[in-house]
């Protein structure tokens, strides 16, 4: 009878390990998914500001030009 109680025991413990291991990797799936998404919105903000400071330079050359 003992060693049915240690191997629910061990087993029921095992199954716990098993659970938090999972809930682990699902976490670090979700966090790379937002470092991902994170990467992906500087990429586009950097876009937008290269083409207004692209945009900017073009203006002042207009401007310059019409002096």
């Amino acid at each position: 009878m003992k060693v049915l109680f240690i191997l629910l025991a061990t087993l029921s413990l095992a199954a716990c390990g098993v659970e938090t291991a999972g809930t682990a990797a699902t976490a670090a799936a979700l966090k790379k998914r937002e470092v991902e998404q994170g990467q992906k919105n500087l990429q586009q903000f950097q876009q937008k500001l290269d083409q207004a400071t692209e945009q900017a330079q073009q203006r002042a050359e207009q401007a310059a030009g019409d002096k």
